[in-house]
């Protein structure tokens, strides 16, 4: 990771675990580079690039700040890495996440199932295999599940949904991972993806739309069970 890059993730870490605040006012660009010891130029990238993110605003003068959670960017790729890399993210947040691709998923794979190719097809068997041969515990597992549903989104093809697809993706793949934190899955989600795949397959819309609707409810259900039995 270039030098950058590190400095936005340790200052958008700091942001996403609560260290600093929504309008709370970072040190100036002196001070900063100073204490972490890089260039200013090093500081202002780590800045564009947090602002790109909506986790800060930057204007001349009056500083580098915070900016509200409603303002951050929470299906970018890298901040939800930053928020499950440390620690159980907020059940609420976990709703949101499962509210959002109850909303979208179905939807999306009723598209797909319309409107798919047999390159997508080609991808999601693929993606399927790799589910199948590695599990969701591992990461070679946890990879194919999300290239399958970015796939779906892909295949709609509706450009707007498929600017979605990385960061719905990643999602994915980490509440995934979220639920086999402690190495094993609490259930086999393989038969569900499946199911999706083949109304997809078949060309079913009404059909792809329930698999799906189906397998991100059993998902949310998942996490639910996990925070039951550790209460």
């Amino acid at each position: 990771m270039r030098l950058h890059g590190s400095i936005a993730q340790e200052i958008g870490t700091a942001i996403v675990t609560g260290r600093y605040q929504p309008n709370d006012l970072l040190p100036n660009e002196v001070t900063f580079s100073e204490k972490l010891q890089v260039s200013r130029t090093a500081y202002r990238e780590a800045v564009r690039i947090l602002a790109a993110k909506g986790l800060v605003t930057s204007r001349p003068k009056a500083g580098t700040r915070i900016s509200p959670r409603r303002s951050w960017h929470v299906l970018d790729p890298d901040v939800l890495r930053w928020i499950f890399e440390n620690g159980a993210p907020d059940p609420a947040f976990l709703q949101e996440l499962f509210e959002l691709r109850q909303i979208v998923e179905p939807a999306a794979a009723a598209l797909a199932a319309e409107r798919r190719t047999a390159e997508d097809l080609d991808e999601l068997r693929a993606a399927l295999d790799g589910m199948e041969r590695h599990g969701l515990a591992v990461e070679d597992g946890r990879e194919a599940d999300r290239l399958f549903h970015e796939v779906i989104l892909r295949a709609t093809g509706n450009g707007a949904l498929g600017t979605l697809a990385p960061g719905i993706a990643s999602a994915v793949r980490w509440t995934t991972l979220f639920k086999a934190r402690d190495g094993r899955m609490p259930r086999d989600p393989l038969p569900e993806h499946v199911s999706v795949f083949q109304a997809i397959e078949q060309g079913d819309a009404a059909k792809a739309r329930r698999a799906m609707g189906e397998l991100v409810g059993l998902a949310l259900h998942d996490i639910g069970a996990i925070e039951n039995s550790q209460t």
